[in-house]
């Protein structure tokens, strides 16, 4: 008789843990001090502007900061002139600058996607009792990158760089639900969507059902569409573009992927998606 999985993490206390490691929790008062200080609440403004759609007025940026308005516009003309940010001649609106852009993109074009996951795909295995994948989107395929194995003597394995069709998988159709409508009719007009199984969905109309459904509750998952026995719940990475760059999955037999459990599984799945997402800089869609 299969042991039951740990419970999922309480969900407020891992995102209280996160939000600690991003440094969105404010200091311990004395906690930093003369230049370190400074730093502490350019860095700051910086963040409060970045999250600001379009300009936003000295006033404002001091209040969401919680910092006086000459203290705010002293620090602000200090970034002004280092370029990360500038203020716009007509209103007097503040922005985002040019080098912050620059900095940014160097983190982009530096991040090592498979790297930064592991951590995760290992909590999200000790967590689950399940081997726990990440996958990317390999034309009208769905690429396994990087796989943190279950301890259960029945377990999947699969060979890192194998392909399966995106469309009978939970990883293929979580990355497939999140790509824009015209990037998914290419591949759905490209794809043979063979049957694999009698579960297999070769319908674009019924995949496109199940794409909304899997937008709707943030995850998806495969019944024994790609093999018989199997079944995976997954849910979609995305880039700065608010794009698939990949998904991390949960994968094994249905004797332990019961309803049930594919139902607990699934939101432990997608807010691990999310910290990915986080972590590498990208942005979940509004809709999601």
């Amino acid at each position: 008789m299969p042991q039951r999985p740990p419970a999922p993490p309480d969900l407020a206390a891992v995102n209280s843990a996160s939000a600690t490691r991003r440094g969105k929790v404010n200091a311990p008062t004395g906690a930093v001090s003369g230049g370190v200080q400074s730093l502490t609440r350019g860095l700051t403004l910086l963040e409060k502007l970045a999250e600001t759609e379009g300009g936003i007025t000295l006033t404002e940026i001091s209040q969401r900061a919680s910092l006086p308005p000459s203290t705010a516009h002293r620090l602000l003309n200090t970034l002004a002139d280092m370029g990360f940010v500038y203020q716009s001649k007509e209103g007097g609106l503040w922005y985002v600058g040019l080098k912050t852009y620059r900095v940014g993109c160097a983190f982009v074009s530096n991040r090592d996607f498979v790297g930064e996951s592991h951590a995760y795909l290992r909590k999200l295995m000790e967590a689950s009792g399940e081997t726990a994948n990440l996958s990317i989107l390999d034309g009208t395929y769905a690429c396994f990158i990087a796989q943190v194995q279950c301890h259960e003597v029945m377990r999947m394995l699969v060979r890192l760089g194998s392909r399966i069709p995106a469309h009978a998988s939970g990883s293929g159709k979580a990355m497939l639900s999140a790509l824009p409508e015209d990037e998914l009719a290419i591949v759905l007009r490209d794809s043979h969507l063979v049957e694999l199984t009698t579960k297999t969905i070769t319908n674009p109309d019924k995949l496109r059902m199940q794409f909304a459904s899997i937008r709707a509750r943030g995850y998806s998952y495969d019944d024994e569409e790609n093999a018989m026995g199997l079944r995976c719940v997954a849910a979609p990475i995305y880039d700065e573009f608010a794009e698939p760059l990949g998904a991390i999955s949960l994968a094994g037999p249905i004797a332990r992927l019961t309803d049930e459990r594919i139902l607990k599984l699934g939101p432990l799945v997608a807010h691990t998606a999310r910290e990915i997402t986080e972590k590498l800089g990208g942005v979940v869609p509004v809709s999601v």
